[in-house]
């Protein structure tokens, strides 16, 4: 589990935590066709940027669920910035188990398969607060280049190549699920570093004004080492992607 005060810190300035734009964000919004008034829950939903902005461009209706308070406070104000706190709203939880009384639409996890001990466990969660007929959307990583060395899957962050599918057995494995794959949204080198790189000034400026805080030497550790390490492993090797899943 990771520390919510170091992801608070380096993504203290995203509206989007993945590796997906505004634009890439919008467009698989649209793509997606949904009614005014389709109601959307939103696990792990962060700073709330896709329900936020897809209630105001579509009229969607949902609720987010957050562990981190700093997140879920984003998520509020930017609600009210986009004039739609009337449509959705955001809780401070811990998403895994979380399951809704009134069946949704669409139920989302977006990047966040912890929630559910991985891809399986997921799914079946959010299907526990959808309704029949209903869609999920699961973001997640998948490997582009398999690690050929030990040194760049630690450089990736994984403990085994087995941790992540490649894109084509990510997506038959959604099929031996019992789903069709009905849209997907994949992350690109661009948005890959529009997600990475701005944490390193977030960091920067961070450590800079909180020399004696206790979490200061560990931000200035990963400042030192995480670019040239994103550079050789994470950029070159991870995929993302957000996947719309209808159970067959």
């Amino acid at each position: 589990m990771f520390d919510l005060r170091i992801f608070s810190i380096r993504e203290s300035r995203h509206r989007i935590h993945n590796p997906l734009t505004e634009r890439q964000l919008a467009e698989f919004g649209a793509s997606l066709d949904l009614p005014a008034g389709t109601s959307v829950l939103d696990l792990a939903c962060g700073s709330g940027e896709l329900l936020s902005s897809w209630a105001r461009d579509h009229q969607v209706t949902g609720l987010g669920v957050d562990l981190n308070p700093d997140f879920v406070a984003h998520a509020r104000a930017r609600a009210d910035e986009l004039g739609v706190s009337d449509a959705v709203r955001f809780v401070e939880a811990d998403a895994s188990g979380y399951v809704v009384d009134e069946p949704v639409d669409v139920a989302a996890c977006v990047g966040a398969t912890w929630i559910g001990g991985g891809v399986p466990g997921t799914l079946d969660l959010l299907r526990r607060s959808l309704a029949p007929g209903g869609m999920l959307l699961v973001g997640e990583p998948y490997w582009r280049t398999v690690p050929a060395t030990p040194e760049i899957l630690a450089g990736c962050g994984a403990q085994s190549v087995d941790d992540y599918l490649t894109l084509p057995g990510l997506l038959e494995s959604f099929g031996d699920q019992g789903y069709d794959v009905v849209e997907m949204v994949c992350a690109t080198e661009e948005s890959w570093d529009r997600y990475m790189a701005p944490q390193w000034l977030s960091m920067r400026r961070w450590a800079d004004s909180h020399p004696d805080d206790e979490l200061h030497d560990e931000v200035r550790r990963l400042l030192a080492t995480e670019p040239q390490q994103y550079a050789a492993c994470t950029r070159a090797h991870y995929g993302w992607g957000v996947f719309a899943l209808i159970a067959r």
